[in-house]
């Protein structure tokens, strides 16, 4: 165990002493810690401001005047998803996605205002957050650093001696390997800083430290890979093209591939064909402000007979009221089939994406990234639900509203006078329908069962690398 601490100890003060190492570690350290705090103030700002916004949209909402009940159904409210703590070392699909919904009568409107201002605040570099940087800039640095680990005891004929003297190829390798893990964790501190904050802010400390344990055994894998290939190169040149090549294929062309196939794999129509189709299903259901459409006949007929009597007008309840109810639940009922429909082929398509982990550890830890910090897809997704149910909700007791406590007298007759249109309004009491929304993420649990998949790749990989360079070590000759 002493020989290995020897051997990783050299390989330390080695780059101390070296100034095109500190330079390049200096750099790193300044890009890391200029892309925490950017993303860190970024998205407390984001967080606060939605916050504010749901409060606001919620009090403006039941500060209406009295009013007739649909036109509350058409006002609309808005819901926003604050993004969780851990978005400041991963945003996510929170910049792509959007992050509040405009909540109507009869629709399903998408999520919208993406954030784009960061393209205007810093540039090309709006995607350069902690989580880009460590799954892309830092193995650049510890490849820099670290492909002549080997070579260049072999180049400097040092590589000899130490192997003469009994220091066998699996303690020199294990000795390398530490000394590019020592690194590693250096490198990691802003992260778990970043965790702590998190942390502070609500967040889990076991998942802010699972996030930061992500990311270090990515970056083992990195390591593994470098001293494996600085052992079986046997110029310094072809180490580090080899390794370059290695982090262009991960980084870049497998996640390509990966886009290209799940879209090849699960193909879905574009929004324009579905909304398309599902319009004319909408259709098919009638029109629930005509209460006079062939679609409610029945619905009428059945009323009628209930309560023993020949026109909607002697009805106890408001028909129209009972006709929009009944719209309502039909449409979103094919509404959240569509929903439904789409969400499923979005998971399909992110499953596929995720397969491409065995050949690449850089999607394996980007997606284990997410879903610890709460901001993957499946996040995006409760958020449409709860939302949905939000929606449907106020406007079902918006109608409930409509059908109780408005004749239907008044209501078909509001536009006569201003006097009849201020009997067709009902108390504004009646907006308290409305509930709280406040979108968090999932519980620790569910996250870290959700992120065992990606995290077991990272392990396998590992494993494998680390295998393969001891064997590769192994075969050293003196």
């Amino acid at each position: 165990m002493s020989a290995i601490f020897s051997v990783a100890g050299d390989e330390w003060r080695l780059w101390l002493r070296s100034k095109v190492a500190m330079f390049a570690l200096g750099v790193m350290a300044l890009i890391i810690t200029a892309t925490s705090v950017l993303t860190a103030v970024q998205m407390a700002e984001a967080r606060h401001e939605r916050l504010h916004q749901q409060a606001v949209a919620e009090e403006t909402f039941l500060a209406q005047p009295d009013r007739h009940p649909h036109r509350m159904v058409h006002y609309g409210h808005y819901v926003f998803r604050a993004p969780p703590p851990l978005a400041i070392i991963d945003p996510g699909v929170d910049s792509v996605t959007g992050q509040s919904i405009f909540l109507e009568g009869h629709r399903q409107n998408t999520a919208m205002f993406a954030d784009t201002r960061a393209s205007a605040n810093v540039g090309s570099f709006e995607g350069l957050v902690p989580a880009a940087a460590y799954q892309l800039l830092v193995p650049l640095v510890l490849i820099a650093l670290g492909h002549g680990v080997f070579v260049r005891e072999r180049e400097a004929g040092t590589l000899a001696p130490l192997l003469a003297q009994g220091l066998s190829g699996r303690s020199l390798f294990a000795g390398k390997f530490a000394a590019l893990a020592g690194l590693s964790a250096a490198l990691l501190v802003p992260l778990a800083a970043l965790a702590a904050i998190a942390a502070i802010m609500g967040e889990s400390l076991a998942l802010g430290l699972a996030v930061t344990a992500g990311y270090g055994l990515y970056l083992l894998v990195w390591c593994a890979l470098i001293a494996l290939v600085s052992a079986a190169a046997p110029t310094r040149g072809l180490a580090l093209g080899v390794l370059v090549l290695a982090w262009l294929a991960w980084a870049l062309v497998v996640p390509r591939m990966a886009v290209a196939t799940a879209s090849s794999a699960v193909p879905a129509e574009g929004k324009l064909e579905t909304d398309l189709r599902m319009s004319a299903d909408l259709r098919a259901l009638g029109d629930g402000h005509n209460t006079a459409d062939p679609a409610f006949a029945e619905l009428r007929a059945n009323l009628l007979a209930q309560y023993g009597v020949e026109q909607v007008e002697d009805l106890p309840v408001n028909f129209r009221g009972v006709v929009a109810q009944t719209s309502e639940a039909e449409l979103t009922r094919v509404m959240n089939e569509y929903a439904g429909q789409r969400m499923a082929l979005e998971t399909a398509q992110s499953a596929a994406m995720a397969k491409f982990g065995w050949l690449s550890p850089v999607l394996a830890a980007s997606s284990a990234s997410r879903i610890l910090a709460g901001t993957d897809l499946t996040t995006h997704h409760r958020f449409l639900r709860e939302a949905e149910t939000v929606r449907y909700d106020f406007v079902r007791g918006l109608n409930e509203a409509h059908i109780s406590k408005l004749s239907y007298a008044d209501d078909i007759n509001r536009n006569q006078s201003e006097a009849a249109s201020l009997r067709a309004r009902v108390s504004s009491e009646n907006w308290a329908v409305l509930d709280a929304f406040e979108f968090a993420p999932s519980p620790a649990a569910a996250r870290w069962s959700a992120a065992t998949a990606p995290l077991t790749m990272l392990v396998v990989w590992l494993a494998g690398l680390v295998a393969a360079g001891v064997f590769a070590a192994s075969r050293l000759k003196p």
